[in-house]
């Protein structure tokens, strides 16, 4: 029961009168560079007495030294200031240049392949001793709980309804349209919605059961089925499929751009209307206000703007 006892009577305040009396050797000194009064100093030097069982400082001649004990508390108090400084300081300020912070960030493959690429260059160019986790997007992923947890500091996809209770930031939006072969048949004519919905599509496969796609979930609103004959976890992997076969894929222009001039692939309109796909970061509250957090989400808005403006 003695020691909880004594913490109690110990705080912040009281640690830092304490190292400056000690380093300052002299009360008044001490009290001028706190700025407080004397007898108020006086005072917590008499409660730091009776908490340590000691003196601290003593007078010799016309001077004041610190006991043994005062000696032995210098460099700990001094730690404990320090340490407190920076418990806050980090909250409220980041350094990207001298951080060693490690950033973990949930995203998908399909906004654009060079995404995720260009974003590491940015953070790493920026804060050189930062570490950087991406976890995918998997079927044992779940958003709200990986970021409430903080598992995982921003999540990065794309919906139609963004998760509630869950701050968020639009990066962009993008039209869809289809992926196909150059020798596929929809290339020689035009094809109807009808044809579309019966063609052999390939989708990614769901992010956790009974998930599904933004373009599955916006076909069942309206009370369409598509013929999903292919799925694959990899996305980066599905324009070489459908290179290789009649296999169509249905996703934002962006991200068919990047394969229509390495693959014998090409972008054809979709039949079937819809929406923009709006890709977003999703953070919690519990990173909101954190400084590092913040610096990452605005390295991500600017990575995501700059698709824009890539070739």
């Amino acid at each position: 029961m003695r020691e909880p006892a004594l913490f109690d009577k110990i705080d912040l305040h009281l640690i830092r009168i304490l190292h400056t009396v000690l380093t300052e050797r002299s009360v008044s000194r001490a009290a001028l560079r706190l700025g407080m009064y004397q007898p108020a100093v006086s005072a917590a030097l008499k409660r730091l007495r009776e908490a340590a069982g000691d003196p601290l400082l003593v007078r010799s001649g016309s001077a004041m030294v610190p006991t043994d004990a005062g000696l032995r508390m210098i460099g700990p108090s001094a730690s404990i200031l320090r340490a407190a400084e920076v418990l806050f300081s980090d909250a409220r300020a980041f350094e990207p240049a001298t951080s060693g912070h490690t950033f973990r960030i949930a995203a998908s493959d399909f906004m654009d392949p060079r995404f995720l690429p260009m974003l590491v260059q940015r953070v790493k160019s920026q804060a050189p001793g930062a570490r950087i986790e991406i976890e995918p997007l998997s079927e044992q992923a779940d958003c709200h709980a990986q970021l409430a947890q903080g598992l995982v500091d921003v999540v990065v996809g794309n919906w139609l309804e963004p998760p509630g209770a869950l701050h968020r930031g639009e990066l962009l939006q993008d039209e869809v349209v289809c992926l196909v072969a150059r020798d596929h048949p929809a290339v020689r004519r035009p094809w109807t919605v009808e044809d579309w919905l019966a063609g052999e599509h390939i989708a990614p496969t769901p992010t956790h059961p009974g998930a599904r796609g933004v373009i599955d979930e916006h076909l069942g609103r309206l009370g369409l089925v598509r013929n999903v004959t292919a799925r694959c976890p990899h996305f980066g992997l599905i324009p070489d499929m459908v290179a290789r076969s009649l296999l169509v894929l249905t996703t934002g222009r962006k991200y068919c751009e990047r394969f229509t001039g390495v693959l014998p692939v090409t972008i054809l309109p979709c039949p079937q209307p819809f929406p923009p796909l709006t890709y977003y970061q999703l953070w919690h509250e519990r990173s909101h206000a954190s400084a590092a957090a913040r610096w990452l989400r605005e390295r991500i808005r600017q990575a995501a703007t700059a698709l824009d403006h890539e070739p």
